[in-house]
């Protein structure tokens, strides 16, 4: 007689035989390493591409309640406004996180007999806000922006455009010139979530869309506090309009708690340093491993601080994983659901935090890993 819980067990078996399963793994993260018990590695995996989440944090303050209720310190509002400054929009929303971010932003705006238009390879949370919506959906080929212009025909109430600015698991840059483009023709509403790319990509670190030139041509951000700026939380920046929409009709905004007050603090703190030194270093040691791994032997169509290394058989990229991790190198290999079957990869994250000294010893270890499993 099966028991009812019997399903699980069957569902974690199958998960396995498909070296597709996970296990959280206790670990400490401290400057450019990453801690497992005893064990030091250069880490390759932080989102943390500043390296200004490297300090600790006093004076911490919690509170428990939505904003709207009772939570609303006034630490929000001044950042919410340097945020807003820094998107050149008139006004900022934060959220506790950037998933929320998304969930608590797009189903506001999008509505029946609406259509989305959203890239292949957008992040779970755009996936699941577009699903929440009651507006039709349609899934572009990725980047492909003839395939966004057939489309776009279809009709619809209100059309809307949404893309990364740079896509989380491969790396590359959204074309934002020639999708700003075909938004402003069909007079479109473009949304970007640029979680990747803001405080680290463009002019002062504004962004994906100022490192194209359209800064103005975005109708809706979606960002991180979390990545670039080294802090926690998510935010849109946008229209007032839009902006007290979203305070007044968001479910994840209105019933959910606020982030606690010393966090909003932090992020204020981050945004006050100076990050210009921090960019360059970042890109020069982008630059750096891009072309140590170009001259091993390693092929990508990465062009930020993201790099994949895709290699496609899960089995082999969790070995591949393992011998990085048993020399000394922490960078996760990454397998369905959040990328295709069969295009399993080992992702980069490189932070200004690395020295030359780290990214030589890396590629050694990655011209050794490439060579033994042979991928080069």
């Amino acid at each position: 007689m099966k028991h009812k819980l019997d399903f699980v067990t069957e569902t974690l078996e199958k998960i396995k035989t498909r070296n597709l399963y996970r296990k959280l793994q206790d670990n400490r993260v401290q400057g450019p390493y990453i801690l497992f018990k005893k064990k030091k590695l250069i880490n390759l995996c932080s989102n943390d591409y500043l390296g200004l989440g490297n300090s600790k944090i006093s004076n911490m303050q919690l509170q428990s309640s939505s904003r709207l209720v009772a939570g609303n310190d006034f630490s929000f509002s001044i950042l919410e406004k340097k945020l807003a400054r820094h998107k050149s929009q008139e006004s900022a929303l934060i959220f506790p996180t950037g998933y929320m971010a998304n969930l608590g932003s797009i189903p506001v705006l999008a509505r029946k007999d609406d259509l989305i238009l959203s890239d292949e390879l957008n992040h779970a949370s755009i996936i699941e806000a577009c699903r929440l919506s009651d507006a039709k959906i349609s899934v572009y080929k990725h980047n492909d922006n003839e395939d966004i212009r057939k489309k776009i025909r279809q009709k619809a109430n209100r059309k809307f455009i949404i893309t990364e600015g740079i896509f989380s698991m491969n790396g590359d840059f959204a074309d934002l010139k020639k999708i700003s483009e075909v938004a402003e023709k069909n007079d479109a509403l473009l949304v970007l979530d640029d979680a990747h790319g803001d405080f680290v990509a463009g002019r002062d670190g504004k962004g994906s869309a100022e490192k194209f030139g359209v800064a103005k041509k975005i109708d809706v951000y979606v960002s991180s506090l979390s990545k670039g700026l080294g802090a926690f939380g998510g935010y849109i920046a946008s229209r007032d309009k839009i902006i007290d929409l979203t305070v007044n009709a968001s479910r994840p905004f209105i019933y959910t708690s606020a982030l606690p007050s010393f966090i909003v603090d932090l992020a204020l703190k981050r945004f006050s340093s100076k990050r210009e030194k921090r960019r360059k270093k970042l890109w020069n040691n982008v630059k750096m491993i891009q072309n140590g791994l170009e001259s091993i032997g390693y092929t990508f169509n990465s062009s930020s601080q993201i790099i994949p290394i895709i290699i496609g058989s899960e089995k082999k990229t969790m070995e591949f994983g393992k011998y990085l991790f048993d020399e000394g190198v922490f960078a996760q290999p990454i397998r369905y659901p959040t990328v295709a079957l069969g295009s399993a990869r080992i992702r980069l994250s490189v932070t200004a935090l690395l020295t030359r000294e780290h990214i030589e010893r890396s590629l050694d270890i990655f011209e050794s890993a490439g060579k033994k499993f042979r991928i080069l």
